[in-house]
């Protein structure tokens, strides 16, 4: 089976970058278009709010969707506890009627602090709230009317895909690992500790949930293809530190995170393993080995050219051997 090649943004923006929100988007975009032309799988985008990063990703997954013919796009995550389910219900729907079921979500609880103050959320609930927003999200898209909270519901129109691809469970702990299974759902973790991967196993056998899966990190979360990563390295060092600890300064709680790492140096990105500048030969190795490889062409707000080098590299030396 061929390696699928995926597509990444967050719209983070290192103070050196000369981009402009403007600028971010419009280059994502453009960037999806031509990805999907390549013949790429997927494209991800996030959510945080009140930093640099993308605040409406389900607006930003419609404009991708708009553009592209054949990828699916994903939200990983989607903070579930700062939406109001019923219209996020309706939004999710939208996207899967006009995109033709291209689009599924992560259904992230939140960790930020201000985040949950700023939307006026409880915090300490957030996993109560999330576990009754995805039973609402489920009983809005049956297109049949119902009661919540006092009020009389009913979304329409209805999604034509099955639950289990327009959203799946996020988390990384056994709690998020076991409502996962007790909802009936996907479940996708950022943890790279394999018992999160068998608690959740237990629990789907318990309850029964015969289809259940889940996906967790398989392979670095940064990867630029260069001819000479030294040189690439000596471009790209000021963002990727950006990226690693403007990311890592967000990180409350014992959550466990692939991705969250306290680096201060350029060798602490390349130990570990999370950011990589590769060769095409190298790329190919990765790909055979993860059977993934997922490109992150304006990490950090790094200049588009440096990204549509890399993109247009993977394209002409990778993506045909894999």
């Amino acid at each position: 089976m061929a390696a699928a090649s995926a597509i990444r943004f967050d719209m983070r923006r290192a103070p050196m970058s000369r981009l402009t929100d403007a600028d971010l988007y419009r280059e994502s975009i453009e960037m999806c278009r031509w990805a999907d032309e390549q013949g790429f799988l997927a494209a991800t985008v996030s959510e945080h709010h009140g930093v640099d990063f993308i605040s409406a990703p389900t607006t930003l997954a419609g404009l991708i969707l708009g553009a592209t013919r054949n990828m699916r796009v994903t939200v990983n995550a989607l903070l579930v506890p700062l939406h109001d389910p019923v219209r996020l219900a309706e939004q999710v729907a939208t996207l899967d009627l006009a995109s033709g079921g291209r689009f599924t979500f992560v259904a992230g609880l939140g960790y930020k602090v201000e985040e949950f103050e700023m939307a006026g959320v409880d915090r300490r609930r957030r996993g109560a709230i999330t576990e009754e927003y995805l039973q609402v999200l489920r009983q809005a898209w049956s297109g049949e009317p119902f009661e919540w909270q006092g009020r009389s519901v009913q979304v329409n129109p209805v999604p034509t895909s099955p639950v289990e691809m327009l959203m799946w469970a996020g988390g990384s702990v056994r709690a998020s690992a076991e409502r996962a299974a007790r909802l009936r759902l996907p479940f996708f973790t950022m943890s790279t500790d394999p018992v999160i991967g068998e608690i959740y196993a237990e629990e789907c056998e318990k309850v029964g949930y015969t289809t259940g899966f889940f996906m967790y990190p398989n392979g670095p979360s940064f990867t630029f293809v260069a001819e000479d990563p030294d040189a690439a390295w000596a471009q790209l060092a000021p963002y990727a530190l950006y990226d690693a600890t403007s990311y890592n300064s967000w990180q409350s709680g014992t959550h466990d995170n692939a991705v969250a790492l306290d680096a201060g140096s350029v060798d602490d990105l390349k130990a570990s393993g999370m950011w990589q500048v590769l060769t095409p030969d190298e790329c190919v190795e990765l790909a055979g080995r993860t059977g993934a490889v997922a490109l992150h062409p304006l990490m950090g707000g790094i200049p588009p050219e440096l990204g549509w080098e890399s993109l247009q590299l993977y394209a002409d030396k990778v993506m045909p051997r894999i």
